[in-house]
């Protein structure tokens, strides 16, 4: 079982955003944009749409099986001490959510986790989740943490890829 999982950390003292910026503007001039769901407002219609997008992108993870019902989804991402809006990255093409990068704040355990990172099919590999999680990075300072940690099933090496591709590196902690 163990080794169906990739435990990734990013080191963000590290982190060049400079080498990421050309994803970030790439989106600007296709006319996406990239806020969060603080500067959106965490509504009660924008959860309900951050819910409706992770479960359209997570039917893609390999091994992720039926996805939370509505209130389960609730219940166990949003109304639990380690959610923050401004750590949820979300990329729109006008009015339509096409991505959400995620990432919960555990600082008493001295990191940050990315728990989801994704981006509509018509929309992937053009960058977009790059661009997500360069923003999102910043959330990392706001919590007082140097280190962001993710993880991915194994077979899921897009994802895998793009985090080392951002300078995560493999790491062993418990899940």
């Amino acid at each position: 079982m163990a080794d169906q999982w990739v435990k990734l950390e990013l080191d963000v003292r590290r982190f060049d955003a400079r080498r990421f910026e050309p994803y970030v503007e790439r989106c600007v001039q296709r006319g996406l944009r990239l806020t969060t769901l603080a500067d959106l407002g965490d509504t009660a219609g924008n959860r309900r749409l951050l819910y409706e997008l992770n479960k359209e992108c997570a039917a893609d993870i390999p091994g992720r099986g039926e996805f939370h019902a509505f209130d389960e989804y609730l219940q166990e991402r949003i109304d639990v001490p380690s959610f923050d809006p401004r750590g949820v990255v979300i990329a729109l093409d006008g009015a339509e959510w096409i991505g959400m990068a995620a990432t919960s704040d555990r600082r008493s355990s001295g990191f940050v986790f990315n728990e989801m990172s994704g981006v509509k099919a018509d929309y992937r590999g053009q960058g977009v989740a790059i661009a997500m999680k360069t923003s999102g990075i910043g959330f990392a300072g706001l919590c007082g943490v140097d280190r962001i940690r993710t993880v991915h099933h194994a077979a899921n090496a897009r994802a895998v890829a793009m985090n080392r591709r951002l300078g995560y590196l493999d790491a062993e902690w418990e899940l």
